[in-house]
């Protein structure tokens, strides 16, 4: 079985790369190239290094969203993310303090550096920004063509890191219904899609904790892959959701990519490596019952005894799927409090008894799942597009 799985890998593989190489350099022979754009990805380091990646992409010129885009511009931008035309070989500039990196995109059009400071970074700032300049493309391109990478750097007197889950934990996917997921994921767009009710004063609580800095940062870790990156972060932003970097996978036929790679894979690997990069920080993980999310969070406590201070997983209401979490609380009762809830007070209430949060912060929290629900006025309301 291994064998004819390597075999399907490497076949597909090179089918998918000799299909792209032909393509890109037909488009480029008879000129049919958008503009180019740098794509930056939110990222995380230490004051030793800074991790940067992004994309260079050719410009599909995919607007903000509005709750007035109709079915077909969200169905169109849908399309255009996932024909996204990479520009492989592209040369880039990447410039901080008083380094200067040259980097080279791969054949799908990404770049990553691992840059060590030359000099000590601010130990108090959370977010840093690093210059990224295209120097050199197979298309022709605008001379200053620049992007800036934001990396991010928990403080020295960060008391604990959240690391959370989108789909299904903070926006409504409806992940186990393949039908329902594809009305929300394509029929919709980061104005129009809807948060669990009270989730940004939650987070926000959390990114407060208890010393009132604000400066517990947040981690997203999603099985979404990178071309839907500029939606969900579209999305956090809109709906006042804590920045943090967006840890999304690589949608391939190549290995270690979207056939091969299963969802607790990717999530295990990104979790680990967090928490592996900040040996002195201990985390709140957040998920849902919907897919693997409590079988990835129960192997991070075994992997990392005495890390993880609590895990709050959102019930999607599937009885087979409660019963897994349910039996994965009771296994881990002697490690961690692991909470199943139904809404986001019950998490924050949980939080405050605990000393993750300030019991204060629970009414705005309250008031905050109302204005959602719409049980009370307060927030401006988008126009929700009828599933059909």
């Amino acid at each position: 079985m291994a064998d004819w799985k390597k075999l399907f890998t490497d076949t597909t593989t090179l089918v998918e790369e000799k299909f792209d190489n032909l393509f890109f350099k037909l488009r480029n022979r008879l000129n049919l190239n958008d503009p180019l754009q740098i794509v930056t990805f939110r990222s995380y380091g230490t004051v030793n290094r800074l991790y940067i990646k992004g994309r260079v992409l050719e410009n599909k010129g995919i607007n903000a969203a509005t709750d007035r885009d109709t079915i077909f511009n969200n169905l169109v931008n849908m399309y255009h993310r996932f024909q996204s035309d990479e520009i492989p070989g592209a040369v880039l500039k990447v410039k901080f303090q008083d380094q200067e990196h040259t980097i080279i995109t791969d054949d799908e059009g990404y770049f990553m550096l691992n840059l060590a400071p030359e000099f000590p970074i601010s130990p108090t700032d959370m977010w840093h920004e690093i210059d990224v300049e295209l120097i050199n493309s197979p298309i022709d391109f605008p001379a200053g063509l620049k992007s800036e990478a934001q990396v991010l750097v928990p403080p020295i007197d960060a008391e604990y890191g959240i690391i959370s889950d989108i789909d299904d934990t903070i926006v409504h996917t409806s992940a186990t219904d393949v039908l329902a997921m594809s009305r929300k994921v394509f029929l919709h767009n980061a104005k129009t899609r809807m948060p669990f009710p009270g989730v940004s004063e939650f987070y926000k609580s959390l990114q407060l904790g208890r010393n009132g800095k604000r400066n517990n940062p947040f981690f997203y870790v999603s099985s979404s892959p990178w071309n839907m990156y500029d939606l969900l972060k579209d999305f956090l932003d809109l709906n006042q959701i804590p920045e943090g970097p967006l840890l999304l996978r690589d949608f391939g036929l190549q290995d270690n990519k979207f056939i091969s790679s299963g969802h607790m894979g990717h999530k295990f690997k990104e979790i680990e490596n967090i928490l592996l990069t900040y040996p002195l920080l201990n985390f709140v993980l957040i998920g849902d019952s919907g897919q693997e999310d409590p079988v990835i969070y129960r192997e991070i406590v075994k992997k990392f005894p005495g890390r993880i201070l609590a895990i709050y997983i959102r019930d999607v209401q599937l009885a087979d799927r409660e019963k897994i979490a349910m039996d994965i609380s009771a296994e881990l009762e002697n490690h961690v409090e692991l909470l199943i809830v139904d809404n986001t007070v019950e998490a924050a209430e949980h939080a405050a008894k605990t000393g993750l949060i300030f019991t204060q912060a629970i009414p705005e929290i309250e008031k905050d799942k109302m204005q959602d629900t719409g049980e009370i006025a307060g927030k401006e309301e988008a126009t929700v597009i009828p599933e059909v």
